[in-house]
This record gives C-alpha cells, sequence and structure tokens, in this order.
C-alpha cells in the first residue's frame, strides 16, 4: 500500500525503537514507534476538534521534531497537510490561508501574532494551535477522545503544496498519498538507500525536497534523518560526524558557501571529524554550476549527485548516478520512477541535442492544482504527460540537460538566449559566490541582458572586469 500510514505503521511493527528523525538542538530523538503514537494522538485530537478526514490541517512552523510528526500525523488519518511558506508575504500567506479552505493551523509562539493577522484577514474561523516543535510530545492521551483513527486510500489526497508564485498568486499542487510514496520510493531507487542510510538536511519542511526527499523517503525505507532548524555552515560538517550520516541533502547555495568556507578545511583534511560514512551529497531545488560542482568535490573530496525534481512531482523527476564514472558535470541525469520527454512546441517529440520543453509522467506526478482548473489543463495532458515548464535536451546517451525555463526564456532582438548560460560563465569567476541572468525590457531589442551577482567575502571584482570575463 502506497499511504503514509502503512509505512509509518510497517516501520513501528518492524522496528519500534529504530530512530526516525533526530533533532539536534533539544537533543531528541523520534522512533519509528513514537511516530505511530504521535500520528495516532494527532488524528484523535483533530477529530476532538470537529475536523473529518479530507480537511486541510495547516502547518506555520520551522523545522523541529513535531513539525516533521504533525506533517506526517495528519495524512497518517486521511486529514490533508498544508505546509505554509513561513518567507511568505503577508498577502500570499493570507491568499493560501484563504484559498487552501485550511481548517485549522498549528504555530509557535514566535509566528503566532503574525498568523493571526492574516486569519482575521481571511475572514473565516480558522483555529490557531500554537506549539513547541521541540516537545517530545504534544498531547496527553488520556484526555483523547477514544474514537477509530480513519485509514485513507492510495487515491486520497495527502498533501496541498502550493507553489512559490513568484510570477503571480501561488498554485496549489493537490497531491496524493500514491504520489508522495513514490516519491519517496524514487529518491530510495535513485541513491540505493537502505534502511542502514542517514541523510542530513537543514532544508525547511515547507518545501517539497524538505518534505519527500528528507521526510518522506527515510520514512519508506526505515532509515532516518537528522533535521536541525536551519542551515549552519559551522556546524554542517559536525553534525555530520556526530550523527554519523551517511548522505546530505543541499541546495546549490549551501554547496556555494560550504566551498568558500575555510575554517572547516583544516579538520577534515586531519581527519578531525570522521566522515568516513559519508557516501554522498544531493543537490536539486536549482541548477548546480559545473564549475562550483567541481570546486566542491575537489576541495572536501565528497561526490555531490545533481538530480531535478519539482513540486508537481513531489520533488525526483531525474537524477546521476552513483557511479562516479556514469555523472556528467551540468546534467541532471535520467529519469527515475517516471519517464521522461523532450517536446516542441506542437507535442512532438524532439531529437537528441535539440532543445525543447521537458515533460514527464508517472506516479509521482501531481493529481490537479487546487480548485483550478484551467491552469490544471495548461499543465496536465489527458494522457497523463506533465508539462515542466522547463527547457532542456537529451544527448544521445540519454542523459537530460535543463538549460532554463520557458518564461525565463530571454529573447534579445530575436535571439533566444538561455539565463543559465550566463550563469555557468560568472560562476567560474573567482570572486563569484551567486550569480543569476534575467531580461528586463529594452526599447530596441525587445529585452537586454541583466546578471545580479553576489561576491565572496573578502573579494572584489568590478563590474567591468565581469564584463570583460564574460566576454572572453
Amino acid at each position: 500500500m502506497r499511504t503514509i500510514r502503512y509505512h509509518i505503521d510497517r516501520w513501528a511493527m518492524r522496528a519500534p525503537k529504530r530512530d526516525w528523525l533526530l533533532a539536534p538542538e533539544p537533543k531528541r530523538t523520534l522512533s519509528f514507534g513514537q511516530l505511530q503514537r504521535e500520528s495516532v494522538n494527532l488524528c484523535r485530537f483533530l477529530a476532538g476538534e470537529g475536523l473529518r478526514p479530507g480537511d486541510k490541517v495547516a502547518t506555520y512552523l520551522p523545522n523541529g521534531l513535531q513539525t516533521a510528526a504533525i506533517f506526517l500525523g495528519a495524512m497518517y488519518g486521511g486529514f490533508v497537510s498544508v505546509p505554509l511558506n513561513l518567507l511568505a508575504q503577508s498577502a500570499q500567506l493570507e491568499y493560501v490561508l484563504g484559498h487552501s479552505d485550511a481548517t485549522l493551523v498549528f504555530t509557535n509562539a514566535d509566528q503566532a501574532e503574525q498568523l493571526a493577522a492574516r486569519v482575521a484577514a481571511v475572514g473565516r474561523s480558522i483555529a490557531i494551535i500554537v506549539v513547541d516543535v521541540d516537545a517530545p510530545s504534544l498531547f496527553f492521551e488520556d484526555r483523547l477522545p477514544q474514537t477509530p483513527v480513519h485509514a485513507p486510500t492510495e487515491g486520497d489526497p495527502a498533501l496541498l503544496m502550493y507553489t512559490s508564485g513568484t510570477t503571480g498568486r501561488p498554485k496549489g499542487c493537490v497531491l496524493t498519498h500514491r504520489n508522495i510514496v513514490s516519491g519517496g520510493m524514487f529518491v530510495r531507487t535513485a541513491h540505493k538507500l537502505t534502511e542502514r542510510d542517514r541523510v542530513l538536511s537543514s532544508l525547511p519542511l515547507y518545501h517539497i525536497n524538505g518534505q519527500i526527499v528528507a521526510t518522506v523517503g527515510p520514512l519508506v525505507q526505515g532509515g532516518s534523518v537528522v533535521c536541525p532548524h536551519r542551515l549552519s555552515v559551522s556546524q554542517f560538517w559536525d553534525l555530520l560526524a556526530e550523527y554519523q550520516c551517511t548522505w546530505f541533502n543541499v541546495v546549490p547555495t549551501i554547496i556555494s558557501y560550504l566551498a568558500s568556507s575555510t575554517t572547516l578545511e583544516d579538520r577534515i583534511d586531519k581527519r578531525a571529524l570522521d566522515l568516513s560514512r559519508v557516501r554522498f551529497g544531493r543537490s536539486a531545488s536549482a541548477p548546480l554550476a559545473p564549475e562550483l560542482h567541481r570546486a566542491f568535490e575537489k576541495k572536501f573530496g565528497i561526490s555531490i549527485i545533481e538530480t531535478f525534481g519539482m513540486t508537481e512531482t513531489c520533488a525526483p523527476c531525474f537524477s546521476n548516478p552513483l557511479d562516479e564514472g556514469k555523472r556528467k558535470y551540468g546534467s541532471v541525469g535520467r529519469p527515475v520512477g517516471n519517464v521522461a520527454k523532450v517536446a516542441r512546441r506542437d507535442g512532438s517529440e524532439c531529437l537528441p541535442g535539440q532543445v525543447g520543453e521537458l515533460m514527464v509522467r508517472g506516479e509521482n506526478v501531481m493529481q490537479a492544482y487546487y480548485n483550478n482548473p484551467e491552469e490544471t489543463a495548461k499543465a496536465l495532458e489527458p494522457d497523463g504527460w506533465l508539462h515542466t515548464g522547463d527547457l532542456g535536451y537529451m544527448d544521445e546517451e540519454g542523459d537530460y540537460f535543463v538549460t532554463g525555463r520557458l518564461k525565463e526564456l530571454i529573447i534579445k532582438g530575436g535571439e533566444n538566449i538561455a539565463p543559465r548560460e550566463i550563469d555557468d560563465v560568472l560562476y567560474k569567476h573567482p570572486a563569484v559566490q551567486e550569480a543569476a541572468a534575467v531580461g528586463i525590457p529594452d526599447r530596441h531589442y525587445g529585452q537586454e541582458i541583466l546578471a545580479g551577482v553576489v561576491l565572496k567575502q573578502g573579494m572584489q571584482a568590478s563590474e567591468t572586469e565581469l564584463r570583460s570575463f564574460c566576454e572572453k
């Protein structure tokens, strides 16, 4: 059965005392048996509050032991988890609260006041429950109604996850139990993970990567996750060593900060930290510049596997293989679990090397956009193919490359320009920490190119120098 409840019950029976989540700040752990108990108690609490299976349970919380427990526990009894982005602007937060039909929201003391203001603006009753994300347990069992907990099916909605909404109102992806469990299984397949594996992930639990790759993934494989409140470059290697992690889940920005940090390099070289169990790092959520990729691996001697996924596909779509000899810098790898193709505007399939839109189909692809049939029809073909909105190509050997977003394509004087090509050049400059090229309006060419650059700490580079570097 591909439901969250099945996998929680499965591991609670097989290995009840095995740690599933380790929270460094409070120095607490949550075993599979405890996760099952917390899930049952949460569902009984929600039933006592008048909620029924299918109702939306939102979280407006930072990372923490109870954040992860609520995220999965609501799904356990057939409720739908709705994680809210802590960085969302007030207007977006208010829109998502209203559009999602959320019935109840869990938050912490730090966020409660801001959340209450946004709930009041929605204009309907939404219960706010303030919790401590580091608490060992949230409920007193003897005070909960002893009602049976509903068992969801594979096709039931489990997660309502909103896209970033940077170009308009966020869209809510309806993800079923089948979708999210498949996503977790595809992570396991791509990286050959077992119950002996442990991942370090500081990615927020209101993003699909942190949710599926680092939370559902360890659940379905019977492994474990070390989940700190937030990223700390100074503590990153210490946590890997202390908790004996076998891999880590990051985004390119984290790789960039780690690669430019010199404070820990000597300790690692002198074996002051035991990183012998670390097999690889996984990068996703944004393109990884090949120059940065090589620099990290050369400096630390740890392989980075670049992958590709999106909210609509429960994170994983493509992944490079574990075998270093078969990986390609700049490539997102090959389809994992699902199938893929590169399509022209008329729907026909591109030949190898030809750029078109990447499309995917599989058990991980969302059911629909919530209450948005028009956008659903644009994104999903009747035969199940999903338009990713990403431009790319497949080479002769079957590896895929992403060249940019359809909406991000810069068209200057009729010439199509992929922003990532410019980003990759800027990343080669030794002073550049981060780079992003975009198109801006121009009266003569339609669009002109603008590049935003963040320099590494203590280093300098003028605009003239960077322009000259790009021209070369």
